[in-house]
């Protein structure tokens, strides 16, 4: 069990250090303005709270009626964004039923290469995000590029060939890789680390809702029988329209930081910091630190998510890119493989929240991941060997979806348990880029020769399943072992427990390995 859970809700209300020593000022300088720039080591947030005169601890109940007003006003502008970010990254899927693949003549492999071109330009895009994302705010940087990728779907509908479609789906994997990292880091702005659970599951139940909502999409343009202009190159109109209104309200209504929302006011803002400073992951710092990046290439933790990333994607690449095509070539009109392949979104939004409200109340974070990669499995086995039967093969799609929820999981690791913020934004897109690389595979799976039951990816999901499982075990045994290396080694700074001192060291910009008193939660 998450020792670090159990003790958070004292820590978020009792942590206050302000209230024990309203004398901090007195005991090291109050920042001013320029403070910041003469020490890199602190969080922003950090000097917000001293220049700030409310110092008043919150109750249990001001906290909660702050976690209510951040819900209503954060989790909904995330949620639009991650729903219309799925629609218009599996749209093709769903235009390949549509006439697509006939009217623009692809031969072979044309489309799995599309489909594939999108996750190889939303992976070499994550290297500059992580660059971009310490450096500009957040909210800001998301707005920008859901707005741009909305103008990229849009422009799908003028694709004319093979090469136009490329060149449209690869505009589109460059400004959708922003989306992952900057919804990873916005959540942990707001909330502790036991609080993020249910609202990453919130804003990720945007893939379930796409999912279904870009079934009934589908069927309804499917009924437009227009000989001059498609009904998919319609559908792609209206998504992108849709897509850059909500581009603009992340724009201009998602605060940069808490320091910065109008909708609270500021003695909210600073009860917020100090809540969510027991994360020891910061806010903001915008000075790259080398000795983080480095880190990261040595951090085993890493590596093993990005491992785990990998193979899950790849049954998540398979499922999103094809799964309307598997299940016309069951013998359905593309009309009813459109609605059939709604219920993935049932079961994406139904593991998705009891994944996410299950960490929140019982934590073991790992074996929630374990418990999604079993009905994948099973699905996997289905669509692989009950070739016999439409309904083993519709129920082995549907059981697959469940694997969407692992992510969660990931993220949710990603985001409580790498601190720094150099290291931060670069493990955010360092994971993110995973996801890339394993719907790269995915649908490479899928080769022409193998149609119409495609055998081998199915038997990839299969594999790719079991195997995640075996790797989120290893994970969690590497956190309790880095754990309890951790609670052997004494706290060597002279300032921790010192009083004026608790709150800084709170805010100082370390990584989780330098930090002795940061704990991985798992």
């Amino acid at each position: 069990m998450d020792s670090q859970l159990k003790s958070e809700p004292i820590a978020d209300v009792k942590g206050d250090t302000s209230s024990r020593d309203t004398s901090s000022s007195h005991a090291h300088p109050v920042a001013d303005k320029g403070h910041d720039t003469h020490d890199h080591n602190l969080d922003q947030a950090y000097w917000y709270v001293q220049n700030s005169h409310n110092a008043t601890e919150a109750t249990p109940a001001e906290l909660r009626r702050l976690r209510r007003k951040i819900d209503w006003w954060i989790v909904p502008i995330m949620f639009a964004c991650y729903t219309m970010q799925f629609i218009d990254k599996v749209s093709l899927n769903y235009a390949a039923v549509m006439g697509l693949n006939q009217e623009l003549k692809l031969k072979g492999n044309e489309f799995s290469n599309a489909a594939t071109w999108f996750f190889i330009a939303y992976l070499i895009a994550e290297l500059p995000n992580a660059i971009i994302l310490q450096r500009v705010p957040v909210a800001k940087w998301l707005g920008a590029n859901v707005v741009l990728w909305g103008i990229a779907t849009a422009c799908t509908a003028a694709a004319h060939n093979y090469a136009t479609l490329l060149t449209a789906r690869i505009f589109l994997g460059i400004f959708e890789a922003a989306i992952a990292p900057c919804l990873i880091l916005i959540s942990g702005q707001w909330y502790t680390k036991s609080e993020q659970a249910p609202r990453f599951c919130i804003w990720y139940a945007g893939l379930g809702v796409g999912q279904i909502i870009g079934g009934i999409v589908s069927y309804g343009f499917q009924q437009v029988k227009n000989p001059t202009f498609s009904g998919w190159k319609i559908m792609f109109i209206v998504l992108g329209l849709v897509t850059v209104i909500i581009g603009f309200i992340t724009f201009f209504f998602l605060p940069d930081t808490p320091m910065t929302a109008r909708f609270l006011s500021e003695p909210e803002k600073v009860m917020l910091l100090k809540h969510v400073s027991v994360n020891q992951t910061g806010i903001r710092n915008k000075h790259y630190k080398l000795s983080q990046a480095l880190e990261v290439l040595r951090d085993v933790q890493l590596w093993l998510m990005v491992v785990l990333t990998i193979l899950i994607s790849i049954s998540s690449g398979v499922i999103t890119t094809y799964s309307a095509t598997l299940i016309r070539n069951f013998g359905y009109k593309p009309p009813t493989a459109a609605l059939l392949n709604m219920p993935s979104g049932i079961v994406s939004i139904a593991s998705t929240f009891i994944v996410g409200f299950g960490i929140r109340y019982t934590s073991h974070r790992w074996a929630w991941l374990v418990a999604c990669c079993i009905p994948g499995i099973l699905g996997g086995g289905l669509m692989s060997f009950a070739t016999g039967t439409k309904a083993g093969q519709l129920a082995g799609i549907y059981l697959v979806n469940s694997i969407t929820a692992t992510l969660i999981v990931i993220y949710q690791w990603t985001g409580s348990n790498v601190g720094g913020q150099t290291k931060r934004v670069i493990s955010v897109a360092l994971v993110s880029g995973s996801f890339s690389v394993g719907n790269i595979i995915g649908p490479q799976t899928f080769q022409a020769k193998d149609a119409p039951d495609f055998i081998p990816a199915k038997i990839t999901v299969l594999a790719t399943q079991a195997a995640a499982a075996v790797v989120a075990v290893v994970l969690f045994l590497y956190y309790v072992w880095a754990n309890k290396r951790k609670g052997a080694t004494p706290v060597v700074e002279e300032n921790i427990g010192m009083p004026g001192h608790e709150e800084e060291r709170m805010w100082e910009d370390k990584t989780d390995k330098q930090n002795p008193t940061f704990r991985y939660v798992f």
